[in-house]
């Protein structure tokens, strides 16, 4: 079923139409949240999941409901056909972006941090091997991995046949896995690796910060060329631990990020830098700095994810 395809008529009287917008708005507000999560998984930027919601909107609105199913499939449909294409143009924008680039953070509800699967789906981490996949790729591995969705469900938002998709699954499950973060974390052990952390960058103690450095830790920073930030990685405890040493720590304050427990940065009050973090085996493995003060304001109120 293709959503462009089935309009309303405009036979109807004003009070008809008026039931038909107040059902259609029930729908989308029912499944709004749910709708953006799936854009910002795929896309890892809240402004243009923000842009596909609206698109979304404006073909739903010209949907006839009356042969709608499964409201919530059908509008996953029509938002991950719209993320696909902004996908595609998003990574041409990616080509020529100064220095490394890193999703966009979210200051996230304590709901997300509960939900084990949603967290671990919409950490840096994770949305970075994400980049790692074709855009198809990408959209078959998330719709099935983290919203559950029935191939045949799947194979209509991506143009792609049932058989299709089930092997585009199998091929972007075993590229996620060998690519995703090693062993799980409880957020109990995240929290105590990053108060750990936090501790010692605020003392400037240099061997409290190497103890909670995994030897090989890799810190990323992303400026935009909008503000000031490194063009590559900074790779291995030591120098890392030097980078760090040159934060303002006084300003750092802990904060929900994408699920996850990250840190603040402010500078003169206002926000300079999201630090999130990547937890192994105790120790820091990875720090994603988002200085790009483009990428910033969605960090100003709590963002609700849903599956």
């Amino acid at each position: 079923m293709n959503e462009r395809s089935e309009p309303t008529t405009d036979t109807a009287g004003p009070l008809a139409r008026g039931d038909r917008m107040s059902a259609a708005t029930e729908g989308f507000v029912a499944h709004r949240n749910l709708l953006f999560t799936v854009a910002y998984e795929l896309l890892g930027s809240a402004a243009d999941a923000e842009d596909v919601l609206q698109e979304t909107w404006l073909r739903w609105v010209d949907v006839d409901l009356d042969v709608v199913r499964d409201q919530r499939a059908f509008l996953v449909r029509i938002a991950t056909r719209q993320a696909l294409s902004r996908l595609r143009s998003l990574g041409r924008r990616k080509e020529s972006y100064v220095g490394p680039w890193l999703p966009e953070p979210l200051l996230t509800t304590p709901d997300v941090a509960e939900d084990v699967e949603l967290a671990d789906s919409v950490s840096m981490a994770m949305l970075l091997v994400l980049e790692t996949l074709a855009p198809t790729e990408r959209a078959v591995f998330v719709l099935r991995e983290v919203f559950d969705l029935a191939y045949d469900e799947i194979a209509e938002a991506v143009d792609k046949s049932p058989a299709a998709v089930r092997q585009i699954a199998h091929r972007a499950r075993a590229h996620v896995a060998a690519r995703r973060p090693r062993g799980a974390v409880s957020p109990a052990q995240a929290q105590n690796a990053l108060t750990a952390f936090q501790r010692a960058v605020e003392t400037g103690d240099l061997q409290r910060l190497l103890d909670i450095l995994a030897p090989d830790v890799v810190l990323l920073t992303d400026g935009g060329g909008v503000v000031q930030a490194a063009l590559a990685p900074f790779v291995g405890a030591e120098a890392v631990a030097q980078v760090l040493g040159k934060i303002a720590a006084a300003s750092l304050r802990p904060a929900q990020v994408n699920g996850h427990p990250a840190l603040l940065l402010r500078h003169e009050g206002e926000l300079d830098t999201v630090l999130a973090v990547r937890v192994e085996d105790g120790l820091i493995a990875g720090l994603y700095a988002v200085r790009n003060p483009e990428k910033l304001s969605h960090m100003a109120r709590e963002t609700a994810l849903r599956r």
